[in-house]
């Protein structure tokens, strides 16, 4: 049994290296999704109420993540059944979206974001741009983590957020600063 164990593993990797047609990996496949499930649901006006309701529900939720503001706004800010990618977790419901930024706060001693900029593209997609201070409990301890990114948001009618996809770089607002996995992913990125 173990002889052909032997024999049949460097034949599977063999074969493997030798597919003819190259693999796709398609990271952007669940947003793609989630942009084509709300297309037909009314988006926000620009200008109205809703639009700087909508607004100012991101940035007031985001720019400062603790357990208060998360429990006073996450589920009017979002609509029940939105979607967000934060690069780090994929999430379905207002509910998930709670529960998901209470367990960030409770994690962390601080987190806090700074808008740059909000941009409404011509198909009605908000581009907000921001700066995040993280100051977590166990990771880094003592030190402030800033990042830079942009969050991808659809607002229902009613300037709830439907879609929220996060660009930003997660291995050097976080995983650098975690013990082994950190000397991993900048000894990666040194050598490309």
């Amino acid at each position: 049994m173990r002889r052909i164990v032997f024999l049949v593993l460097p034949l599977a990797f063999v074969l493997s290296a030798c597919r003819t047609v190259p693999r796709v990996t398609d990271n952007a496949a669940g947003f793609r999704a989630a942009l084509a499930g709300v297309a037909d649901r009314p988006n926000v006006v620009a200008g109205s109420d809703a639009e700087r309701t909508g607004i100012a529900g991101v940035k007031g939720l985001l720019g400062k993540i603790d357990a208060a503001n998360v429990r006073a706004s996450a589920t009017k800010v979002y609509a029940p059944d939105c979607y967000l990618n934060d690069t780090l977790k994929t999430l379905h419901g207002s509910a998930a979206v709670e529960a998901y930024f209470l367990a960030t706060a409770d994690a962390a001693e601080s987190v806090t974001a700074t808008f740059d900029d909000v941009t409404r593209s011509g198909d009605g997609l908000y581009y907000f741009r921001w700066v995040m201070d993280t100051r977590l409990k166990k990771v880094a301890k003592g030190e402030t983590i800033r990042t830079i990114g942009i969050s991808l948001v659809r607002f229902d009618a009613e300037g709830r957020v439907l879609v929220h996809q996060d660009y930003w770089d997660s291995a050097t607002g976080l995983f650098d600063h975690v013990p082994v996995v950190g000397w991993g992913t900048r000894a990666i990125k040194a050598r490309l």
